[in-house]
């Protein structure tokens, strides 16, 4: 113990032991390691289409991914923004080849004039798509990279159902036969084939699978337009099918659409089209007035299957109609049974009312401020990211309060990287008198009362704000909290856990010295009520002021000079006591460890020998003594035996 060092002791003993971190000063020109460029942090310019991140296009582990993919000239990316409004275009296209392929199957006069225009216009499109498809890369799913190859895209859309199915949709077969034959091409087989349109919808369902991911567009809305969307189609549907075995069956009176309008084959397409998705929305929605059945066998037949269709489609409607408003009010039931597990459990143990309206509130506060705690929302993110939201909320809050003022950047971001912020309702405790101190708070809205428990009575002696801190009395001195700290309304506050604290700080002494100074600077400045409810206190400012006047009358000292213990006597000579480590806190009493004396001992700077000891507590306990003991009855020998916090009985 009474070995010299050139080091500097930390001044916070009880807090910061440990030994200097070797690491180089911010600024300097050490050479480093080629691992950290391993770990250059991406700005966020560089991202710049997002589609890039969202498009599920991931190499597998440990494969190099080359920086640009589409460097081959005309290679499209699947995830280009261009190509993803070409693909948006043709899926509007795809919506009137399939309502116009089934539409003009039924109604067969429809598939000459403008019909026939529109569906070359239409068909020429998607034969452009087929080229284009040709330099598109895709996604190769043993390896999840994009595969631009020229001749390796040729051959798997040549090789895939996907190109032959495109060019029998895309074939304008009805113009080709009339511009070979001269004939207008009219009759069912023609209809028949341009059901093979209908190829085309799996475009739609692939686009509806992508916005429901995207988080620019409401999930909800998303699949309400997609159950509308396949409602009516399937209405559109059920209606052709009816008209057509209505316009095909021998006896045109014989069917529905004839007992309600005779001549309907000689009436306009529109008007049968009416009437043929009346017939099939009432059938759907399973309303009927008792004008609609059927009346021949086949419409009988047709009707049976498509009202067992219909049963499947409303299951399928209602049961995802019921999962998006069940989802919506998911957080509600879940409260609410919270709340009633809370109830049952405080009248099973018979908690007092206060206990159970503080359970309450902190229940009721967690799912009001859900979205906004940091633990839920950062919880599935990067530390670095997390790091960088917290020093953008929080920095100010860290730097403005008293015990980090003067920090260097280092350690503030260190700090505000191992933050968790927090709620608390109104009459919370924080912190309870005598709990083990885990954790400190930095108040960032609200307020909170200091309180002093004796017995069943209660005594506030401060009120705190914004930008305070509470519960770092405990923390710092390692000892039991001294005070309780209870909210006085909603606040919003910040924790920084003890040992994570004493981790940060520990490795480097002017950091610690830095904070001690606040911390004394601090105490000193508190009122008489709470300096009385520490008892220690008062001798340890004391201490301070006595070492202060003794510095300011000795020379000055360099920055690797330790601290200098006072002897007790002032004749007796003046010499630095020099020992490795930090300085050591213990409690001194003058009785033996059998006999109680209500006296709560002085806590003292462990001096540098038995002697100085003797004469300390001489100074401090009114008589000297001649034995020290430990707690349990056993002798003190020598000082490198004993650790922080010990108990010493001098008599």
């Amino acid at each position: 113990m009474s070995a010299t060092t050139s080091e500097a002791r930390s001044p916070l003993p009880l807090l910061f032991r440990g030994g200097r971190a070797s690491t180089a000063p911010l600024g300097t020109t050490e050479e480093r390691s080629p691992l950290s460029l391993l770990f250059r942090r991406r700005s966020s310019k560089d991202v710049k289409n997002i589609t890039s991140v969202s498009s599920s296009l991931l190499p597998a582990f440990g494969t190099v991914v080359d920086k640009n993919p589409s460097s081959k000239p005309f290679i499209v990316l699947p995830y280009d923004r261009r190509y993803r409004l070409w693909e948006l275009y043709l899926v509007i296209l795809v919506g009137y080849s399939a309502w116009a392929s089934i539409f003009e199957l039924a109604f067969e006069k429809a598939a000459d004039g403008a019909f026939l225009t529109i569906d070359l216009v239409v068909d020429f499109f998607f034969a452009v798509d087929i080229v284009l498809t040709f330099f598109v890369a895709y996604l190769d799913t043993s390896t999840y990279l994009i595969v631009d190859d020229y001749n390796l895209i040729a051959r798997r859309y040549l090789k895939s159902l996907a190109f032959v199915m495109d060019v029998v949709s895309t074939l304008p077969i009805q113009f080709i036969y009339k511009t070979v034959t001269g004939n207008s091409g009219r009759g069912q087989a023609f209809g028949f084939l341009n059901l093979l349109r209908l190829w085309r919808l799996r475009r739609v369902a692939e686009l509806f699978k992508r916005l429901e991911k995207d988080t620019l567009f409401n999930y909800f809305v998303i699949r309400v337009i997609k159950l509308l969307c396949v409602t009516i189609f399937w209405v559109h549907i059920g209606g052709c099918i009816l008209f057509w075995i209505a316009y095909h069956y021998p006896s045109p009176v014989d069917t529905w659409i004839g007992s309600q309008v005779e001549d309907f084959k000689d009436r306009s397409i529109w008007l049968g089209y009416t009437y043929s998705m009346y017939w099939s929305i009432v059938t759907l929605t399973t309303v009927g007035y008792g004008d609609l059945h059927a009346v021949n066998t086949r419409e009988k037949t047709f009707n049976m299957f498509y009202m067992l269709f219909n049963i499947g489609l409303t299951a399928y409607i209602i049961g995802n109609m019921t999962n998006l408003v069940v989802h919506g009010a998911l957080r509600t039931f879940t409260m609410r049974s919270a709340f009633n597990h809370i109830l049952r459990y405080t009248s099973k143990n018979k908690l007092p009312d206060m206990m159970r309206d503080q359970m309450l509130a902190h229940m009721q506060l967690k799912f009001k401020t859900a979205e906004l705690k940091q633990e839920e929302v950062l919880q599935d993110l990067p530390k670095a990211i997390r790091s960088s939201i917290n020093e953008h909320l929080f920095r100010s809050v860290i730097e403005n309060a008293y015990l980090f003022k003067g920090l260097p950047d280092g350690l503030i971001v260190q700090l505000v990287s191992n933050i968790k912020a927090e709620y608390f309702p109104p009459k919370m405790e924080m912190i309870l008198q005598n709990e083990i101190p885990t954790d400190f708070y930095i108040l960032v809205s609200g307020g909170v009362e200091i309180i002093r428990s004796k017995g069943a009575s209660e005594q506030v002696l401060a009120k705190l704000g914004p930008g305070d801190m509470a519960g770092e009395i405990g923390v710092v001195f390692n000892i039991p909290q001294p005070f309780t700290v209870r909210t006085r309304r909603l606040s919003q506050v910040i924790r920084i856990g003890h040992h994570r604290f004493k981790e940060m700080v520990q490795s480097d002494i002017e950091d610690s010295k830095m904070i001690i100074t606040n911390f004394m600077t601090y105490l000193k400045d508190l009122n008489d009520d709470l300096k009385k409810e520490i008892p220690f206190l008062r001798d340890l400012l004391a201490n301070e002021d006595a070492q202060g006047t003794v510095h300011k009358e000795e020379a000055p000292q360099s920055n690797n000079d330790e601290i200098v213990m006072v002897p007790g006597d002032e004749n007796e000579k003046k010499e630095e006591h020099k020992r490795e480590g930090a300085p050591i806190r213990v409690i001194i009493h003058g009785h033996p460890p059998n006999q109680d004396n209500n006296n709560n001992g002085r806590l003292v700077m462990l001096p540098d020998s038995i002697q100085l000891l003797f004469d300390l507590a001489e100074k401090k306990l009114g008589r000297r003594g001649s034995t020290i003991v430990m707690a349990d009855g056993a002798h003190v020998e020598q000082l490198d035996a004993l650790r922080e916090n010990d108990n010493l009985y001098i008599f």
